[in-house]
């Protein structure tokens, strides 16, 4: 089986990209983050002409997530257990469903802004809810994997410059702490091989050279059970998918799995 995720960066103009990718490489699940459109506005038909069924979740302008599968698609849950709001306003940030046997959340957590700033509070109030979302997934029995934008750099490592970093969002102890968390219930963080260069970064800010140099980040991110990440035979980001025309500025991983 082979599984991915993508933040697409908005659904809308990245559709044939997302379509070519998706003949091309051929995943059997793709979780899909920061679609940018609501609910119903999702390209349903034209992912469907490939084989695959979808489940999305959006609210409109900003956020937005969906699980694509070729492989079955049941048992579909949009939010988190107890999932915060900001400013009362609710997000459409995850979404989860069985495809294949395999129970598979999408992701899209909160970027948290800066450290002054309000999201920042509710970007560590929603990882709790993940945590807590975890642990009430595990107790189906079912092979478990949660993929996506994390907004999150596991290490230092996972930063082109981690001294143009130490004072923001991403990095900080309490958001790797969060991480660690699920890493405690048993989840391991799939580590994908680079395409080039020498580390895996997943995003790249649009300003120019950043990608060409390979000024990134490593935020996109598959956690993923005992039994997943022991049938992994293959992890890596693909770069291609960040090249050309209009891409997103979020490369996808792929997994592939003995299952």
């Amino acid at each position: 089986m082979r599984i991915a995720t993508w933040n697409v960066n908005s659904i809308g103009p990245r559709l044939p990209r997302v379509l070519d990718w998706l003949g091309s490489v051929q995943p059997d699940v793709l979780c899909l983050q920061e679609l940018k459109c609501g609910t119903d506005a999702f390209p349903f038909e034209a992912v469907k002409e490939l084989g695959y069924e979808t489940a999305a979740y959006g609210i409109g302008r900003w956020n937005g997530v969906a699980i694509v599968s070729r492989v079955g698609l049941d048992d579909v849950t949009r939010g988190l257990t107890g999932e915060p709001t900001f400013e009362d306003k609710a997000d459409a940030r995850a979404i989860g469903a069985t495809c294949g046997g395999l129970r598979l959340w999408s992701v899209y957590v909160p970027n948290g802004r800066d450290l002054e700033n309000p999201h920042y509070g509710y970007k560590l109030a929603w990882l709790s809810a993940l945590e807590a979302t975890v642990r009430e997934e595990q107790a189906r029995g079912l092979p478990f994997a949660v993929l996506g934008d994390f907004n999150i750099a596991p290490t230092d490592a996972d930063v082109w410059d981690i001294g143009l970093f130490a004072e923001s969002t991403h990095v900080t102890e309490p958001e790797r702490k969060a991480l660690a968390a699920l890493r405690d219930l048993g989840l391991s963080d799939v580590f994908p091989r680079p395409l080039k260069y020498d580390h895996p970064f997943t995003y790249w800010d649009y300003r120019a050279g950043n990608f060409p140099n390979n000024k990134g980040m490593r935020i996109d991110l598959v956690y993923a059970d005992a039994v997943v990440a022991g049938a992994v035979t293959d992890s890596y980001v693909d770069r291609e998918a960040r090249k050309g025309k209009g891409p997103s500025d979020h490369a996808p991983i792929v997994v592939d799995l003995s299952l």
